[in-house]
């Protein structure tokens, strides 16, 4: 079965225990700890969290040449998000410098480590939970476990197939291209053109895709039946009691050092 993550076709390595747990608890697994972690700002809950993230992962077999791999977007994410906070962030406390609307102070140092420690510790759960996830497993726990309406859970699963499918367009197109002699000169002009023959390939596959799904029943009003179970057990408790300490321990340590500064204060 292919997996999320077309663009590697390396196995990825077996995680231990979080490749036990249904993927539909791997997403509520995130949004918990997640979502405590977006209310504040401060530094201290995010290394906290972070802190013991890495941790997590080493015991759950993430080495840190797979870390790097698998999360390089988010590790050159999060330092330019600190960088534009540092420059441009609310000016407090004493002025190090300033350039024009830049000026860089004790508030915006402070709040530049804490948008960088918060981007890395809640991208890079998402990134490791999702490591390797069939899209069919996802989609029968999302129907089968959340309850989420059948129609809506099959066509995002569609979609999701459809993006290897893409990948392999693009390809295509560009080695016709360079076939043709048109694809050496012009790399801008060359993007702009196949991004637009590549959404209207994509309309009309779509479209294709989804009369041919009308017409098998997808989109019926009654009850479906589903070809393998989606179930959960202790891994899958397990795995969100995890997440929800993580956060728990997380906002008691900032507020515990008296960091703790909520978005909306």
């Amino acid at each position: 079965m292919s997996t999320i993550d077309v663009a590697d076709a390396t196995p990825a390595p077996t995680l231990r225990f979080v490749d036990r747990v249904n993927p539909a608890s791997r997403l509520a697994a995130a949004m918990v700890l997640t979502t405590p972690l977006l209310v504040t700002v401060d530094w201290v809950s995010a290394a906290i969290a972070l802190a013991i993230q890495l941790v997590l992962f080493a015991l759950a077999g993430v080495t840190p040449a797979l870390l790097v791999r698998r999360t390089w977007p988010i590790l050159i994410a999060a330092p330019l998000a600190g960088i534009s906070m540092l420059l441009y962030g609310r000016p407090s406390g004493t002025v190090y410098g300033e350039f024009w609307l830049a000026r860089v102070t004790d508030g915006s140092i402070q709040l530049a480590i804490a948008v960088t420690l918060r981007v890395l510790a809640i991208g890079l759960p998402a990134a490791l939970l999702f490591l390797r996830v069939d899209p069919t497993d996802l989609a029968d726990g999302l129907a089968q476990v959340w309850r989420l309406p059948a129609r809506f859970v099959l066509g995002a699963l569609a979609a999701t197939r459809l993006v290897g499918l893409f990948v392999e367009d693009w390809r295509a197109m560009a080695l016709a291209r360079r076939a043709r002699g048109i694809g050496d000169h012009g790399a801008v002009r060359r993007a702009a053109t196949m991004a637009f023959a590549l959404l209207v390939l994509a309309i009309r596959r779509g479209s294709k895709l989804a009369t041919a799904m009308e017409a098998r029943g997808f989109g019926a009003d009654t009850p479906r039946t589903w070809a393998r179970p989606s179930t959960v057990g202790a891994p899958d408790a397990l795995l969100v009691l995890i997440a929800a300490a993580i956060a728990a321990v997380a906002i008691a340590g900032a507020v515990w050092a008296g960091t703790y500064h909520p978005v909306w204060a």
